[in-house]
């Protein structure tokens, strides 16, 4: 397989690969390569964070009483953003990449946001435990999971008083996009879903005397459905393999959609909808190693940070300076901005946030200063962030150059482009690239972080 076709595989299904995966997959053929990016997925390592520090507080006696829910409330907070740094973390270090990276696909499709830290911890472990599986099994564990019943309202769905919201959003956002139901689709749906419930420990519950066990008339069909029933009969609607397929061809592939591939990958999908088999399909696939699909996809805020940390470790000394760099850029993991999550693609880009992206790999790694001198757009939303208070310390890291120097140890400088840069260079960066020195591989590593092109994958 060619170096720059496993490059493009490992961008797409991860975060990059090092020089050595490179080097040793590049001998291997399409197939064996895929199968060993899905062998090392096939175990579900959940991001467990140690939350004994809440124990005192959770109790049913916590229903009760105010202050002791206010302090629940202002802990699990702290909590979740420590879990967002802790899964930072996970995306950067872990050997399951395409499962890690297929639960951040899935937490920008099944949009959640939850301020109890147990309710989000084990949302986001029903995102990677179903990640690669049964999308059947999967809607059907997401309509359960108490972050999701309080997000969309459905704890408020009750016989005698139907909220439609979950149900809205469950075939608009979820399974078949606008247009393929009607307003009486989501009122009957809807009363398949009233007395999803949790417990205090978030478990899942049916409140049966706020369940409507009456006869619904969905698709079409009449019977005393309950949630499940309802996917069941959305997971028969070809359309929703195509509105699944078309969300990961734009993900995965090309923002630029083929109807024609979206239509080949629907087939796949709709014989047994197994995740797995759709994304060996699209790996294996000749079309998508096809140049168009190389390198023009702009990588997320997330996916920047996450490829330059697998490619120069770095720690931050105040974790939440982890979540200041997602702010300033446009993501910060666990609090999307709506229930149709991020648009991605364009979006992530602006003039503000394009400076800041090629800055940042300076400001992190060569401890370079924000010239502020020059007032703009950007220097001024930057500057609330860049306290006087302490002199050139936007963010405080430790850089692990010596992790760095023993991985590229045996790749020549002159390799290092091809290693960190996906897409072609202009003419014009080419001739800026010939002006700079090679002689430190660090320097030149981060000269090329803040190249236009190292932002797309």
């Amino acid at each position: 397989m060619k170096s720059h076709h496993v490059q493009h595989l490992y961008w797409r299904a991860g975060f990059g690969g090092t020089p050595n995966q490179l080097k040793t997959l590049s001998k291997k053929d399409k197939r064996q390569v895929v199968d060993e990016l899905f062998s090392e997925s096939t175990n579900i390592t959940n991001l467990e964070m140690d939350t004994s520090e809440l124990n005192h507080l959770v109790s049913k006696e916590l229903l009760k009483d105010k202050a002791k829910q206010a302090e629940f409330r202002k802990l699990s907070n702290e909590k979740i953003k420590d879990y967002n740094v802790f899964w930072i973390h996970r995306l950067v270090t872990s050997e399951e990449i395409l499962r890690e990276k297929m639960t951040l696909f899935w937490a920008n499709h099944f949009v959640c946001r939850d301020q109890n830290i147990f309710h989000v911890q084990q949302y986001n472990n029903t995102l990677r435990k179903h990640a690669l599986g049964n999308f059947g099994d999967f809607v059907k564990a997401i309509s359960k999971e108490s972050a999701m019943l309080k997000y969309l309202n459905n704890k408020q769905n009750r016989k005698q008083q139907p909220n439609e919201n979950f149900a809205r959003e469950l075939m608009e956002l979820f399974t078949l996009g606008e247009g393929h139901y009607t307003e009486e689709d989501i009122k009957e749906s809807a009363r398949a879903f009233t007395g999803y419930n949790n417990n205090f420990e978030g478990e899942f519950v049916i409140r049966e005397f706020q369940h409507d066990y009456e006869f619904k008339t969905f698709f079409g069909h009449t019977g005393r459905y309950d949630g499940d029933d309802i996917i069941d009969m959305i997971l028969e609607q070809k359309q929703c393999a195509r509105f699944i397929c078309r969300k990961i061809y734009g993900y995965f592939v090309n923002d630029v959609i083929d109807e024609e591939k979206v239509e080949e990958l629907a087939t796949v999908f709709y014989k047994d909808y197994n995740i797995e088999n759709l994304m060996r399909h699209i790996f294996l696939s000749d079309w998508f190693y096809a140049e168009e699909n190389i390198g023009t996809k702009i990588k997320s805020p997330i996916e920047f940070l996450v490829g330059m940390r697998k490619t120069v470790p770095v720690t931050f000394e105040k974790t939440k300076d982890v979540l200041k760099i997602q702010k300033l850029l446009g993501q910060v993991l666990l609090n999307p901005p709506n229930v149709a999550g991020w648009k991605g693609g364009k979006s992530w880009i602006d003039s503000n946030t394009i400076m800041l992206r090629l800055k940042l790999p300076s400001i992190i790694l060569a401890n370079a200063k924000i010239p502020l001198k020059e007032k703009g757009e950007f220097e001024d939303s930057f500057e609330k962030h860049y306290s006087n208070k302490k002199k050139n310390k936007f963010v405080t890291v430790k850089v692990d150059w010596d992790s760095f120097d023993k991985q590229f140890k045996n790749l020549p400088v002159n390799d290092l482009k091809h290693q960190l840069i996906i897409p072609e260079l202009s003419d014009g960066t080419e001739t800026y690239l010939k002006t700079l020195s090679q002689k430190s591989k660090r320097d030149f590593c981060v000269q090329l972080m803040s190249l236009p092109e190292y932002q797309m994958c």
